[in-house]
């Protein structure tokens, strides 16, 4: 049984995570008496024997990944990505681990190409990508792959090409999931509109191209393309909005419903509500700060969320169990849909500690 026991076996024994029984068997403290004491009767009752060969690779070798994602400000959504990852790097504390963030502005084409520039004239361990635009995305992975380099997709997943792992809320799913939930808030007779943010270089994210096609996929099957409008919307100049919407509400009165296939949805709510347009039905994606205002204050009437803090932390211990103890991974792992509305927001806090249940 010494054998096949793994230390997440002894921490659900014990009654305790997994970072604990770890510094338990590197002695590095920090437990209290209690744990302490329920750990060691575990090891005891399976005769555990610790492999002193890996504990002794991953007290003494240095390990460098490379994360690269979009560049935040605090309460945005990739601020939960990166609590995830530095949450990880705490509870293996005992692995000499250094993250380099390289951040890149999501709505710039040009800006993302130069941070995979640079990347690639680096030699990490181990890769973590957010695969925002799709060819820049296969340029830098085959790279890695050439190097065999192992790498991690987080928030997307690019055909194509072979990660390590990659774990994502299946963003086909979630299209289609809004065009359900759009369908059942509003009239029978009720036109959308799609709100698409502005981008340098006139390329769209990886994951609003798959949520589009299953948002529009949904609207076809139902016989609603015809009820569909698109506006344009800019996030880095939000004074232009009034120039872009200008007076398309009270041209389409029949537009009951919004969708904004990004966390982004704040932008258009905070528009909505200068300009004190009523009865149209908002759905965005992600608990951001903003987001989570605008839920509040009864604009915003859904959000679909999808996890990113517990994607971060799994890409991290992913790349561990893979480095160090080169143990075999799951390359699919997809985050459930989690829907959000007014009613059940407080249950969500995506910017608060979480509990991580471990992936088999």
């Amino acid at each position: 049984m010494s054998q096949k026991i793994r230390i997440k076996d002894i921490a659900r024994l014990a009654g305790v995570s997994p970072g604990t029984v770890d510094r338990v068997l590197h002695n590095r403290g920090n437990v209290s008496p209690s744990a302490r004491k329920a750990i060691d009767a575990v090891l005891e009752q399976v005769g555990y024997q610790p492999n002193m060969h890996l504990s002794g690779i991953s007290l003494r070798r240095h390990y460098r990944i490379v994360v690269t994602f979009p560049e935040f400000k605090k309460g945005e959504y990739w601020e939960s990505t990166y609590k995830g990852i530095m949450r990880a790097i705490r509870v293996f504390e005992n692995i000499n681990i250094e993250c380099k963030f390289m951040y890149y502005n999501q709505f710039d084409l040009y800006a993302c190409r130069s941070t995979f520039e640079q990347i690639t004239t680096l030699e990490p361990d181990g890769v973590i990508v957010s695969p925002t635009f799709r060819d820049e995305t296969i340029y830098l992975t085959t790279i890695f792959e050439e190097r065999n380099t192992p790498y991690v997709y987080v928030d997307s997943a690019i055909d194509c090409t072979f990660p390590l792992a990659y774990f994502i809320a299946d963003p086909f799913k979630c299209g289609y999931l809004i065009g359900k939930l759009l369908d059942m808030i509003t009239p029978d007779d009720a036109e959308f509109v799609l709100f698409q943010a502005i981008r340098v270089g006139d390329a769209s994210a990886n994951t609003t191209i798959l949520r589009k096609q299953g948002f529009m996929t949904y609207l076809s099957e139902h016989d609603k393309v015809r009820a569909l409008h698109r506006l344009s919307f800019s996030v880095l100049e939000p004074e232009r909005n009034d120039e872009l919407i200008g007076d398309f509400f009270e041209q389409h009165p029949q537009v009951r419903g919004a969708v904004v296939l990004s966390s982004r949805g704040s932008v258009i709510a905070s528009y909505l509500r200068k300009h004190r347009i009523d009865g149209v039905k908002l759905i965005s994606i992600d608990l951001t700060e903003n987001n989570i205002r605008e839920i509040r204050n009864g604009v915003i009437d859904f959000v679909l969320g999808q996890r990113p803090e517990q994607q971060g932390y799994m890409a991290v211990k992913t790349l561990i169990q893979y480095l160090i103890y080169g143990k075999k991974v799951r390359v699919e792992n997809i985050m459930p849909l989690d829907i959000i509305t007014r009613e059940n927001l407080d249950l969500y806090n995506e910017f608060s500690e979480i509990a991580y249940i471990d992936m088999k």
